[in-house]
């Protein structure tokens, strides 16, 4: 066991440095804090979690390099994944003001699961998680590091970007944070729409162009 942890520890920080990098995840959980309710958030967090337990899952079975490899497989992914981020864009974008969730006594705009779904969908449909994933268990993870150790390696990435984003609920849903975005709630929402229409449109540019690099991803960002 002992020989694995260097490679762990590299696992560990280019994880960190992935989750950590701004990108859709975070610009759904930044949503979600200052306009749901915390229990909400944590369980959007949780979703995101168990999206990367996706990653993880195709990734061993040898799929992930499957889609990496096929044109078709990787542009209809692209194409699913930016429909889905322009879905999100546009309910940012249709934010009116004084709409930033503040009271906690305030019924949830949103039920438990569907909470729960989109922060899944939102990292399970996300194709630079893809290439990152199959970049990591590619190049960085030796192919002869036993299969249950590279498990406990995806059950870390899921559980470290659970608490990474509970952190962030944590801070964003305090309700001195929230009253502070009261007054301009909804621009900062408009501009995560923004965002997230600019990397659909990234997705889709790139679909079409064919530039994205299906043979030699980046490791180190699912951005």
């Amino acid at each position: 066991m002992n020989t694995f942890w260097p490679e762990f520890l590299i696992v560990v920080l280019v994880h960190f440095l992935a989750v950590a990098s701004p990108g859709p995840d975070f610009a759904v959980m930044l949503r979600q804090a200052l306009r749901q309710t915390r229990a909400n958030s944590l369980l959007t967090a949780a979703g995101i979690g168990a999206g990367i337990l996706v990653h993880v899952a195709y990734s061993l079975l040898g799929i992930g390099l499957l889609i990496q490899q096929s044109v078709l497989l990787f542009s209809i992914l692209k194409v699913i994944g930016a429909l889905y981020l322009t879905w999100i864009a546009v309910q940012c974008l249709r934010a009116k003001a004084g709409g930033v969730y503040v009271e906690a006594t305030k019924a949830p705009h949103q039920s438990r699961q569907a909470a729960l779904r989109l922060g899944f969908l939102t990292n399970a449909l996300n194709p630079k998680a893809t290439l990152f994933f199959v970049s990591l268990f590619s190049v960085i993870i030796s192919p002869g590091t036993p299969v249950v150790i590279q498990a406990g390696y995806g059950l870390y990435m899921a559980l470290a970007t659970f608490l990474w984003f509970s952190l962030v609920t944590v801070f964003f849903s305090q309700p001195r944070v929230r009253k502070g975005f009261n007054r301009f709630g909804h621009w900062l929402d408009r501009l995560m729409g923004g965002v997230l229409l600019l990397l659909a449109g990234q997705l889709l540019l790139s679909t079409v162009s064919g530039s994205e690099p299906l043979s030699a991803p980046i490791p180190g960002t699912d951005r």
